[in-house]
């Protein structure tokens, strides 16, 4: 069955269907189309304004090489000069392949770039040394979260160096959802509040920051990729299989097919509860939890789910009615009996 016309040109025969519409397009109409909806992006959020010199978060990967493409493409009507900003983490056998495509997009496209590495900005610390530090130490922590850290910090320092205004990251619609996805299962509610925008405007006197690919899905950004024959590096890194943003990752894809649209309504979520207000602090004499009237900081009942989900020993039910840590009939002070394993809540 030959493929259906452009519904934007009508006159080349369709490539795609956008995920996002089911929209039938050729492969021109469909880069334009994303180009636009990139700036509109831009323009709608005003992330980057006129004069502004962007750092370019570059790691060779589809998204980065995605949004320097476009952003170049962009570059005149917005008024902006670019800087590709790359980071070596120190990562044998991966980092350097993703550098080499770096320097091929620098060059192909008369971009500037700067390489900072973590050898020299953090004591010799590479991502490897870190590795081979935390490894059979028992720390729950992933490599992934410390390099999250130390990423972020380099990117800064790189930016700096370059004189840049503005720092641009490839993070797309999919990224977005997973670590909305990742504070959820984490509890982490300020992380929630937080993550909601398209970027930060800078605090504490770091450079602002934004993602002007948030509402982008990564099958589309693996799409112009494709249709402008873009090179870029594509192999995982070593450590990421121990991250747990690849447990977020699984579920958003049994999310999506069950719900097509679970990405961008977790995008949209996030962005919701960036608008709700700071919660009010506790009236005096009430709990910091619920609201109750309460003598300490907790109520008793949220004392109880407090360390009921931190694992440790709940009070023994009928031993008394006094609060927690008080004296009851059957002990000494704070004497709590230990309950069986499966009732104990395990903390996230």
């Amino acid at each position: 069955m030959p493929a259906p016309p452009c519904t934007s040109c009508h006159a080349a025969r369709a490539a795609l269907r956008r995920p996002r519409s089911g929209q039938a397009l050729c492969g021109a109409c469909f880069c334009a189309a994303f180009e636009a909806e990139v700036l509109h992006t831009v323009l709608a959020g005003r992330l980057l304004p006129p004069n502004a010199v962007v750092a370019v978060g570059a790691s060779g990967g589809k998204d980065s090489t995605v949004l320097a493409h476009v952003l170049r493409e962009l570059s005149p009507r917005l008024g902006i000069s670019l800087h590709l900003v790359a980071v070596d983490e120190g990562i044998g056998g991966y980092r350097d392949a993703a550098l080499a495509a770096v320097k091929r997009q620098a060059a192909r496209w008369e971009l500037p770039l700067t390489i900072v590495a973590y050898a020299d900005l953090f004591g010799g610390w590479t991502m490897d040394a870190v590795a081979r530090s935390t490894a059979g130490s028992g720390r729950s922590r992933s490599c992934c979260t410390f390099c999250g850290v130390l990423r972020r910090r380099a990117l800064e320092e790189g930016a700096r160096r370059v004189g840049a205004t503005h720092i641009v990251t490839g993070h797309n619609a999919d990224d977005m959802a997973e670590t909305v996805l990742m504070n959820f299962l984490r509890g982490d509610a300020g992380r929630l509040a937080r993550g909601g925008g398209l970027g930060s405007p800078g605090e504490g006197g770091a450079l602002p920051r934004c993602r002007p690919l948030q509402f982008a899905s990564q099958k589309e950004v693996v799409l112009y990729a494709h249709f402008r024959r873009l090179d870029y590096f594509s192999e995982e890194c070593v450590y990421a299989p121990e991250a747990f943003r690849g447990h977020a990752r699984d579920l958003l894809k049994r999310l999506e097919a069950a719900r097509p649209s679970a990405v961008l309504d977790l995008v949209h979520s996030a962005e919701r509860l960036a608008l709700v207000p700071a919660a009010r602090p506790p009236r005096p004499g009430s709990c910091s939890r619920c609201g109750a009237l309460a003598s300490r900081d907790l109520c008793q009942a949220c004392a109880l789910l407090d360390g009921l989900n931190r694992g440790r020993p709940r009070l023994a039910i009928g031993k008394g009615r006094r609060g927690l840590g008080e004296e009851g009939p059957q002990g000494a002070p704070g004497d709590r009996a230990q309950p069986p394993a499966s009732e104990t809540i395990p903390a996230f």
